[in-house]
């Protein structure tokens, strides 16, 4: 019997005008990300947003609002139950401001966020229409992005904060090793190393607010913005090819995860660092799938600079030391 691959989100892409200066993403194709700090312009606070000036529709603009001031009630009371390393993984992941549009995580201080291609644009000749879009920060933090990076195959994309929302006092805790600037970002460090078989691991997604599984459309689930599960790495499926994610992920693990959660970190429960990342799930088990650290890693490699390599084995990519720098 075939198996029956589900991805945890859906596609709610919508056309959003690009700022005048934006350079359009191709597939192999990624402009120069340049310098630790570079600039980003500040947006207004959200409440001074309007739809007009984000492209977003009334609707969605109106569940960013709603995100936002949920993430700020809620968050600090979620980091106050985490160990500092895990404070830092929860504050450097972020949610698409659409409904079950996914999770995103931001691995270089400068703004780089990394989420699985089908949160950006299922469809890989949609990719130019659907390339910029809104996320917020746990913390809250408004943030407007550009996609530089897509790997359908790896299902994979790679997205720049091109501006963002003033930096709020929640977004500097547990952070005490990175230096918060108006331009700078919480960020999480991927692993040296491969996850060992059976590792503990954390699970930070954007379960959806709306029922999929009801029998009938409109049902609320009440779940938190962002819901951090626990559970251990199960290994990579039996011939699963770990740089080919298009249909199902190639990582196994049993973290519970919805409908919202593709693009969310899977960390090492022991130091935060990011081992993989929730896609997907298989329906016929109930074995949640992801994309595995090879791919990321492969992915990072091709779309940077050779340097990202030695940064891996060094234990320093995503650090401040030594930022991401793409060609």
């Amino acid at each position: 019997m075939a198996m029956a691959a589900r991805r945890t989100t859906r596609s709610l892409t919508r056309n959003i005008p690009e700022p005048s200066s934006s350079t359009p993403a191709s597939k192999g194709s990624i402009p120069a990300i340049v310098g630790s700090q570079a600039t980003i312009p500040l947006l207004q606070p959200a409440p001074s947003l309007s739809p007009k000036s984000t492209g977003l529709s009334k609707r969605d603009f109106t569940l960013l609002l709603k995100k936002q001031r949920l993430l700020k009630a809620s968050t600090p009371q979620a980091l106050v139950t985490l160990s500092p390393h895990l404070q830092s993984a929860l504050l450097a992941t972020l949610v698409f401001a659409q409904s079950e549009a996914g999770t995103a995580l931001c691995i270089s201080s400068t703004g780089l966020l990394l989420t699985c291609s089908h949160c950006v644009s299922e469809d890989p000749s949609e990719l130019e229409e659907n390339r910029i879009k809104w996320l917020l920060f746990a913390s809250g933090r408004v943030v407007r992005a550009e996609c530089i990076g897509y790997d359908h195959t790896r299902d994979l994309a790679l997205l720049k904060i091109v501006a963002a929302e003033p930096d709020s006092p929640v977004s500097t805790m547990g952070a005490s090793t990175q230096e918060i600037s108006p331009t700078s970002f919480p960020f999480l460090q991927i692993s040296p190393t491969p996850p060992k078989k059976n590792a503990q691991v954390i699970c930070i997604g954007h379960p959806g607010d709306e029922d999929l599984e009801a029998s009938k459309p409109g049902v609320k689930t009440n779940y938190d913005v962002i819901h951090i599960s626990h559970g251990r790495y199960r290994g990579v499926a039996e011939g699963a090819d770990v740089h080919d994610n298009s249909d199902i992920g190639a990582l196994m693990h049993d973290s519970w995860t919805y409908w919202g959660h593709s693009g969310a970190p899977l960390c090492t429960r022991k130091d935060g660092m990011v081992v993989g990342m929730h896609s997907s799930w298989d329906d016929q088990t109930g074995m949640r799938r992801g994309v595995a650290w090879e791919g990321i890693l492969g992915f990072l490699k091709e779309n940077g600079d050779p340097h990202v390599v030695g940064m891996v084995n060094e234990g320093t990519l995503g650090s401040e030391e030594s930022p991401i720098v793409l060609e």
